[in-house]
Protein backbone atom coordinates (compact mmCIF):
# COMPACT_ATOMS: atom_id res chain seq x y z
CA UNK A 1 0.00 0.00 0.00
CA UNK A 2 1.28 3.66 -0.97
CA UNK A 3 0.65 6.50 1.54
CA UNK A 4 0.97 9.73 1.56
CA UNK A 5 1.07 11.48 4.83
CA UNK A 6 -0.15 15.44 5.29
CA UNK A 7 0.63 16.16 8.82
CA UNK A 8 2.07 19.97 10.07
CA UNK A 9 3.83 18.79 13.07
CA UNK A 10 7.11 17.37 12.84
CA UNK A 11 7.58 14.63 15.28
CA UNK A 12 3.94 13.53 14.31
CA UNK A 13 4.96 13.38 10.64
CA UNK A 14 8.07 11.26 11.10
CA UNK A 15 6.42 8.94 13.67
CA UNK A 16 3.48 8.04 11.33
CA UNK A 17 5.91 7.48 8.74
CA UNK A 18 8.13 5.22 10.83
CA UNK A 19 5.68 3.64 12.10
CA UNK A 20 3.77 2.63 8.81
CA UNK A 21 6.90 1.85 7.19
CA UNK A 22 7.77 -0.75 10.26
CA UNK A 23 4.48 -2.53 9.25
CA UNK A 24 5.45 -2.81 5.14
CA UNK A 25 3.55 0.55 4.15
CA UNK A 26 5.06 2.30 1.72
CA UNK A 27 4.82 5.91 2.52
CA UNK A 28 6.20 7.97 -0.72
CA UNK A 29 5.84 11.39 0.86
CA UNK A 30 5.00 12.79 3.71
CA UNK A 31 4.29 17.23 3.93
CA UNK A 32 3.10 19.69 6.06
CA UNK A 33 0.18 21.21 4.49
CA UNK A 34 -2.19 21.39 2.24
CA UNK A 35 -0.64 22.73 -1.29
CA UNK A 36 2.03 20.08 -1.06
CA UNK A 37 -0.51 17.29 -0.15
CA UNK A 38 -2.47 18.04 -3.28
CA UNK A 39 0.73 17.93 -5.63
CA UNK A 40 2.09 14.89 -3.41
CA UNK A 41 -0.73 13.17 -4.52
CA UNK A 42 -0.92 14.01 -8.47
CA UNK A 43 2.69 12.66 -8.34
CA UNK A 44 2.75 9.52 -6.64
CA UNK A 45 -0.87 8.31 -7.18
CA UNK A 46 -0.85 7.14 -3.79
CA UNK A 47 -3.75 4.62 -2.76
CA UNK A 48 -4.60 6.23 0.58
CA UNK A 49 -3.82 10.08 1.75
CA UNK A 50 -3.76 10.46 5.67
CA UNK A 51 -4.35 14.13 6.31
CA UNK A 52 -4.94 16.39 9.18
CA UNK A 53 -7.36 19.21 9.97
CA UNK A 54 -5.81 21.97 11.06
CA UNK A 55 -2.44 23.07 9.11
CA UNK A 56 -0.52 26.12 7.97
CA UNK A 57 -1.39 28.85 7.46
CA UNK A 58 -4.51 29.61 9.30
CA UNK A 59 -4.11 25.87 11.67
CA UNK A 60 -7.98 25.67 10.97
CA UNK A 61 -9.01 23.72 8.33
CA UNK A 62 -6.89 23.80 5.62
CA UNK A 63 -6.17 20.05 5.49
CA UNK A 64 -9.89 19.02 5.71
CA UNK A 65 -10.44 21.53 2.16
CA UNK A 66 -7.84 20.22 1.00
CA UNK A 67 -8.74 16.57 1.55
CA UNK A 68 -12.07 17.31 -0.24
CA UNK A 69 -9.98 18.93 -3.50
CA UNK A 70 -7.98 15.79 -3.52
CA UNK A 71 -11.47 13.33 -3.36
CA UNK A 72 -12.25 15.57 -6.34
CA UNK A 73 -9.49 15.71 -8.88
CA UNK A 74 -8.47 12.13 -7.55
CA UNK A 75 -11.39 9.79 -6.98
CA UNK A 76 -9.35 6.93 -6.58
CA UNK A 77 -7.38 7.48 -4.12
CA UNK A 78 -8.94 6.36 -0.06
CA UNK A 79 -8.95 9.50 2.41
CA UNK A 80 -8.11 9.38 6.06
CA UNK A 81 -8.88 12.38 8.42
CA UNK A 82 -6.86 11.54 11.18
CA UNK A 83 -7.05 14.71 13.64
CA UNK A 84 -7.92 15.41 17.21
CA UNK A 85 -10.49 17.70 16.07
CA UNK A 86 -14.03 17.49 14.02
CA UNK A 87 -14.99 20.24 11.70
CA UNK A 88 -18.83 19.22 10.63
CA UNK A 89 -19.14 21.34 7.84
CA UNK A 90 -16.68 20.21 6.01
CA UNK A 91 -16.58 16.55 7.28
CA UNK A 92 -20.13 16.41 5.99
CA UNK A 93 -18.54 17.80 2.48
CA UNK A 94 -16.09 15.70 2.29
CA UNK A 95 -17.97 12.69 2.95
CA UNK A 96 -21.56 13.15 0.91
CA UNK A 97 -19.06 13.85 -2.00
CA UNK A 98 -18.19 9.67 -2.11
CA UNK A 99 -18.49 8.25 0.88
CA UNK A 100 -16.27 5.28 -0.57
CA UNK A 101 -12.82 5.28 0.69
CA UNK A 102 -12.95 7.40 2.89
CA UNK A 103 -12.49 7.77 6.85
CA UNK A 104 -12.18 10.01 9.68
CA UNK A 105 -10.47 9.14 12.94
CA UNK A 106 -9.78 11.07 16.18
CA UNK A 107 -6.13 10.43 17.35
CA UNK A 108 -7.32 10.17 20.95
CA UNK A 109 -9.44 7.22 19.85
CA UNK A 110 -7.09 5.20 18.17
CA UNK A 111 -5.72 2.65 21.13
CA UNK A 112 -4.21 -0.20 18.74
CA UNK A 113 -1.98 0.05 16.03
CA UNK A 114 -3.53 -3.00 13.79
CA UNK A 115 -6.71 -0.71 14.32
CA UNK A 116 -5.28 2.10 12.80
CA UNK A 117 -3.85 -0.16 10.04
CA UNK A 118 -7.16 -1.87 9.13
CA UNK A 119 -8.62 1.33 9.10
CA UNK A 120 -5.96 1.65 5.82
CA UNK A 121 -6.70 -1.02 4.70
CA UNK A 122 -10.44 -0.98 4.43
CA UNK A 123 -10.24 2.72 3.20
CA UNK A 124 -7.67 1.36 0.17
CA UNK A 125 -10.25 -1.54 -0.47
CA UNK A 126 -13.12 1.24 -0.93
CA UNK A 127 -15.02 1.23 2.17
CA UNK A 128 -15.75 3.95 5.22
CA UNK A 129 -14.47 4.00 8.66
CA UNK A 130 -16.16 6.52 10.75
CA UNK A 131 -15.27 7.23 14.60
CA UNK A 132 -18.90 7.20 15.74
CA UNK A 133 -18.27 10.32 17.83
CA UNK A 134 -17.60 11.97 14.23
CA UNK A 135 -20.68 11.06 13.06
CA UNK A 136 -22.90 12.05 16.53
CA UNK A 137 -21.36 15.66 15.92
CA UNK A 138 -22.02 15.54 12.53
CA UNK A 139 -25.57 14.85 12.89
CA UNK A 140 -25.82 17.01 15.84
CA UNK A 141 -25.31 19.88 13.53
CA UNK A 142 -27.97 19.07 11.48
CA UNK A 143 -30.43 18.18 14.38
CA UNK A 144 -32.56 21.38 13.33
CA UNK A 145 -33.52 19.75 9.73
CA UNK A 146 -36.99 19.15 8.95
CA UNK A 147 -36.37 15.94 7.77
CA UNK A 148 -34.41 14.45 10.52
CA UNK A 149 -36.91 15.98 13.00
CA UNK A 150 -39.78 13.65 11.67
CA UNK A 151 -37.67 10.36 12.46
CA UNK A 152 -38.89 8.86 15.59
CA UNK A 153 -36.09 8.20 18.48
CA UNK A 154 -35.48 4.79 17.57
CA UNK A 155 -35.03 5.62 13.91
CA UNK A 156 -32.06 8.17 15.19
CA UNK A 157 -30.54 4.93 16.70
CA UNK A 158 -31.08 3.43 13.55
CA UNK A 159 -29.86 6.04 11.05
CA UNK A 160 -26.55 6.86 13.55
CA UNK A 161 -25.79 2.86 13.45
CA UNK A 162 -26.62 3.00 9.50
CA UNK A 163 -24.23 6.39 9.65
CA UNK A 164 -21.48 4.23 11.16
CA UNK A 165 -21.82 1.42 8.32
CA UNK A 166 -22.99 -1.02 10.52
CA UNK A 167 -25.46 -3.67 8.68
CA UNK A 168 -29.12 -4.31 9.05
CA UNK A 169 -27.53 -7.35 10.41
CA UNK A 170 -25.37 -5.67 12.83
CA UNK A 171 -27.78 -3.05 14.09
CA UNK A 172 -30.07 -5.51 15.12
CA UNK A 173 -27.80 -6.89 17.61
CA UNK A 174 -26.50 -4.12 19.00
CA UNK A 175 -30.21 -2.85 19.21
CA UNK A 176 -31.91 -5.86 20.38
CA UNK A 177 -34.31 -5.96 17.71
CA UNK A 178 -35.27 -8.52 15.02
CA UNK A 179 -33.88 -8.65 11.59
CA UNK A 180 -37.32 -7.70 10.26
CA UNK A 181 -37.52 -4.61 12.75
CA UNK A 182 -34.48 -3.25 11.61
CA UNK A 183 -35.56 -3.82 7.82
CA UNK A 184 -38.93 -1.61 8.96
CA UNK A 185 -37.31 1.23 10.29
CA UNK A 186 -34.41 1.49 7.37
CA UNK A 187 -36.76 1.63 4.51
CA UNK A 188 -39.40 4.24 7.10
CA UNK A 189 -36.16 6.06 7.40
CA UNK A 190 -35.38 6.57 3.48
CA UNK A 191 -39.02 6.74 3.46
CA UNK A 192 -39.15 9.54 5.32
CA UNK A 193 -35.74 11.57 3.98
CA UNK A 194 -36.98 10.72 0.35
CA UNK A 195 -33.74 8.33 -0.48
CA UNK A 196 -33.10 5.37 -2.07
CA UNK A 197 -32.02 2.48 -0.01
CA UNK A 198 -28.92 0.49 -1.19
CA UNK A 199 -27.83 -3.08 -0.31
CA UNK A 200 -24.28 -1.74 -0.04
CA UNK A 201 -23.70 -0.01 3.39
CA UNK A 202 -20.85 2.74 2.23
CA UNK A 203 -23.64 4.08 -0.28
CA UNK A 204 -26.15 4.03 2.28
CA UNK A 205 -24.11 6.26 4.41
CA UNK A 206 -23.29 8.29 1.61
CA UNK A 207 -27.14 8.63 0.88
CA UNK A 208 -27.42 9.14 4.96
CA UNK A 209 -24.32 12.18 4.92
CA UNK A 210 -25.74 14.07 1.71
CA UNK A 211 -28.63 14.59 3.34
CA UNK A 212 -27.39 15.37 6.86
CA UNK A 213 -24.94 18.44 4.50
CA UNK A 214 -27.96 19.88 3.14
Amino acid sequence: MRIVIAEDAVILRDGLRMLLTARGREVVAAVGDGEALRAAVAEHAPDVAVVDVRMPPTHTDEGLRAAIRVRRDHPGVGVLVFSQYIETRYAAELLAGGAHGVGYLLKERVADVKDFLAALDRIAAGETVLDPEVVTQIMGASRRSEALGALTPREREVLAMMAQGRSNTAIAAALFLSYGSVEKHVSQIFAKLGLPASDTDHRRVLAVLRHLQA
